[in-house]
């Protein structure tokens, strides 16, 4: 028996009011014949799917388009001007302690959890001076909100008095099985300025955060700002800190992994793009991939928005009418970059590991990756340099890598003088586009984890849940919902996961937000 097997009560976290969603009962592991299932997507979603399938007895054949498993947390080899072996990615990531589903896949291969190392705080900086800090905050609900407010430098007793309590209270009372019922139609700028919330510190903090859903504030759902300020803040005594993993993301997490799955019988074809699905003759699918056509009893969809519209378009038997069309008409968030700069000398020792930025121009954060990633740390060792990535959200796509990357640096000199003065010893940069768009009224129109025939699942980020997930805890939720939805047709015993409190703490806060918040 796993340690995901046993009793509810070991929980994942330090707060006491996470809540357990057993597992789908059935038998521990698949007899006789077993069932067959492909999942179509190797990053966080597919792997957590193909993990609880193959760990109950099921055939899982895993199919990767890239030529690694990961998929937005993906790593690669690169050579360096200077003729170091270093590996690159798509950029920094924060695995936030309220991440019980992804942890719990993670131990799979490190119980410990050894493998992701805390940073000690989560600074942000703005242009005007002013910076924010969540290391002495509180972590538990009300007194982490109380504790940011009294500590911040951007909220101010003036600011405190043009708030407006009936916009912010309902947040005080989230409900995650409704939260886009009611703010869904409007933008998370337009709730910020219901609430009145104060300019300083809407720049300094939300605009940060908001941003890490790769859209601008002005066309991101207000119903995913207000679920982040529920998961990350008001409903859950995880706190804002987070940790990071020690080495780049295939040797901490993705290679380990993929040999857990092998283990398991799992047959991994990384480099491999699934074309098309096609009904069976005598039940199930086809699946079309790398020139031949494989039967599967189900499928696991864990694809990005354009990789499942791209597939939905090509497989017409694939859902309904109506399921087809939601699908063609989800929206990939505006692009992003990512540089990386590999510089001859290093920064100033007190620089943070990770700073979020607001104000300099498209910057939006900076990694010293030398001061927590081994490879990185051994680089600068080795040379007397550092290991620094920048980061651009929500970019305009006319404005291209190139200038945008020149940009980038210009504004790290700004924020780190020391810097100028550095040589660029090599840098990669990473323009992508393929981050799902959360977008102000388009709720309706994002895939559940069921789909009208039910040998077809859906997982990723982009899927609607009704439960208090968000980004990367988002991807591996839904992989193992949609891997549990096959499970239990199967007879199989499925996985039991956890979330934070699915609604406001407080019974007293509750109670105010509903006599005295809007509704």
């Amino acid at each position: 028996m796993s340690v995901h097997d046993r009793a509810p009560s070991v929980r994942r976290g330090r707060d006491r009011k996470a809540v357990v969603l057993p597992a789908p009962p059935g038998r521990p592991a698949a007899h006789g014949p077993r069932p067959r299932c492909a999942v179509v997507g190797g990053g966080i979603a597919g792997i957590a799917a193909a993990t609880a399938l193959a760990e109950r007895g099921v055939r899982v054949t895993l199919y990767e388009r890239e030529t690694a498993l990961g998929g937005r947390l993906a790593g690669w080899p690169t050579e360096l001007a200077d003729g170091s072996a270093v590996t690159m990615s798509r950029g920094f990531h924060a695995f936030f302690r309220q991440y019980y589903n992804l942890r719990g896949l993670l131990r799979r291969v490190d119980p410990g959890l050894d493998r992701l190392r805390p940073l000690p705080d989560y600074p942000l900086r703005h242009a005007s001076g002013l910076h924010d800090s969540f290391a002495r905050v509180p972590r538990t609900p009300p007194w982490s909100a109380v504790g940011f407010t009294v500590l911040s430098p951007s909220f101010g007793v003036r600011d405190l008095a043009r708030l407006n309590p009936r916009a912010a209270l309902p947040l005080l009372d989230v409900r995650a099985s409704e939260i886009h019922r009611r703010y869904d139609g409007v933008s998370a700028l337009e709730l910020l300025d219901r609430i009145r919330f104060p300019a300083a510190a809407r720049h300094l903090a939300f605009e940060v955060f908001s941003r890490s859903f790769f859209a601008d504030p002005a066309e991101l759902s207000a119903a995913e700002l207000a679920l982040m300020f529920h998961v990350y803040f008001l409903g859950s005594s995880e706190g804002l800190l987070f940790d990071v993993p020690d080495e780049p993301y295939p040797q901490a997490l993705w290679d380990p992994l993929g040999r857990y799955l092998e283990g398991h019988g799992v047959d991994i074809r990384t480099g491999t793009a699934v074309s098309g699905l096609r009904p069976a003759p005598h039940g199930g699918h086809l699946i079309d991939a790398g020139g031949a056509a494989e039967h599967a009893d189900a499928v696991v969809l864990a694809l990005d928005t354009a990789g499942l519209r791209a597939l939905t378009a090509a497989s017409p038997h694939l859902g309904d009418e109506t399921w087809r069309a939601r699908v063609g008409r989800l929206r990939t968030a505006p692009p992003f970059l990512v540089s990386r700069l590999w510089l001859d000398r290093p920064v100033a020792a007190h620089r943070p590991g990770f700073l979020g930025t607001s104000g300099y121009g498209p910057l939006d954060n900076i990694s010293v990756l030398d001061a927590w990633e081994g490879e990185a740390a051994r680089w600068a060792a080795k040379t007397g340099g550092a290991v620094l990535e920048l980061h651009a959200y929500a970019a305009d796509p006319a404005a291209g890598p190139g200038a945008l990357a020149r940009a980038l640096t210009e504004q790290l000199h700004r924020v780190y003088p020391e810097t100028s003065a550095a040589r660029i010893v090599d840098r990669r940069d990473e323009w992508r586009e393929d981050c799902p768009l959360f977008a102000v009224g388009g709720d309706a129109d994002r895939p559940t984890v069921d789909t009208p025939d039910p040998t077809v699942t859906v997982a990723g980020d982009l899927v609607r849940t009704g439960l208090p997930v968000a980004l990367m805890e988002r991807a591996a939720t839904t992989g193992f919902l949609a891997a549990n939805a096959h499970l239990r047709r199967w007879g199989l015993r499925g996985q039991t996961l956890w979330t934070v409190p699915d609604r406001g703490r407080s019974a007293p806060l509750r109670l105010l937000a509903h006599l005295f918040g809007e509704h």
